[in-house]
């Protein structure tokens, strides 16, 4: 399914979730620029490497981190959760823009939903766990 963009370029998308997190991703040909809710995708991430080279990785697993500029609105979550999230939708909008990439993605593991989420608080305890201290007397 492809998209057009305000100048007439095709933008491929893609959606991510992560815990809270919930991101949409539009991949338009450019020079690999990332930008996430309008900022540069470092200083969003707060220049932490392992955050921005998880959101890149599909990209660079291809070799298409120069090709294409990567435009994010991302919301809910951490930086933690966000960052796994736009990592989804990257590999998502990559095998919309070609199905063969689809294969070497999925032997990443790039494109599985971690399905990981907090557990709901249940009434009578602290935390979802968490039970008040025990008083014998």
């Amino acid at each position: 399914m492809q998209a057009t963009d305000q100048s007439n370029a095709v933008a491929y998308r893609g959606t991510g979730r992560r815990k809270s997190s919930i991101v949409r991703v539009r991949l338009v040909p450019g020079s690999g620029v990332m930008t996430i809710n309008g900022k540069p995708g470092d200083l969003y991430l707060q220049f932490n490497p392992s955050y921005v080279a998880n959101a890149k990785a599909p990209l660079e697993s291809l070799g298409l981190e120069n090709d294409y500029d990567v435009l994010v609105n991302a919301r809910g979550g951490g930086l933690t959760g966000q960052a796994d999230a736009i990592k989804l939708g990257v590999a998502r909008a990559l095998c919309e823009l070609d199905p063969e990439n689809r294969k070497p993605l999925k032997l990443e593991g790039y494109l599985t939903r971690d399905p990981r989420a907090k557990e709901r608080k249940k009434y009578g305890l602290r935390k979802a766990r968490k039970a008040p201290q025990y008083s014998k007397r």
